[in-house]
């Protein structure tokens, strides 16, 4: 049975938020519309406080643990209503693309915003990239995201191939590549929850 999710959102511009179960009426109500947040979450109490707190997706709860480990994190969201965006930072949550980006090309967020149309899983796989590229290029030797399909497939090279559009498969192969490059000089790439990846842009479908 599928683990019930709760969405939150709030439209600024109209002061419209609430939590529902029904995703497609959150979709129906943010897509499009600049400014507008929302989150999903495991329990409505979690989405009313995230709410209650001014629905921040950039604003991290306080840890009660030691501090996550050294090295570069990347992630993929939709969560400012202006398509996907991706993230690559330390484990401080500063921003790094600028190490493989133009500078014009990175936003004020310090984000890259993809094309119109662009899937989030494409997102996280570009993020992928994007860090172990970084890590080669820095010597970083652990890199982490929250995505399960990208870390455990897609940046392996597998992938449904009959499926996916051309840019991906391509992408999918370049990362799959990188990956064996920074393996094979002791690199690590691993998994971390949502909540616990410093570039986290805040939305988990």
């Amino acid at each position: 049975m599928a683990k019930k999710k709760f969405y939150a959102y709030l439209i600024p511009k109209t002061k419209k938020s609430g939590v529902t179960e029904d995703w497609k009426k959150v979709e129906k109500l943010v897509k499009g519309v600049a400014g507008a947040r929302y989150r999903s979450f495991n329990s409505k109490e979690e989405a009313t406080e995230w709410l209650e707190a001014g629905a921040n997706y950039e604003k991290k709860e306080p840890r009660a643990k030691s501090p996550i480990e050294a090295g570069i994190y990347f992630d993929a969201g939709t969560g400012r209503g202006r398509g996907v965006e991706v993230n690559v930072t330390d484990e401080r949550g500063e921003g790094l693309l600028d190490l493989v980006l133009e500078k014009k090309q990175i936003s004020k967020h310090g984000t890259l915003l993809l094309h119109k149309g662009a899937t989030n899983n494409y997102g996280e796989l570009l993020a992928c990239k994007y860090a172990l590229g970084i890590a080669l290029k820095t010597g970083v030797k652990k890199v982490f995201g929250d995505s399960k399909l990208v870390i455990e497939f897609w940046s392996s090279g597998f992938a449904k191939r009959s499926a996916l559009p051309v840019e991906t498969i391509a992408l999918v192969d370049e990362v799959a590549d990188l990956r064996d490059a920074f393996e094979d000089v002791g690199g690590k790439i691993e998994r971390v929850s949502g909540s616990d990846n410093p570039a986290d842009l805040g939305f988990h479908r």
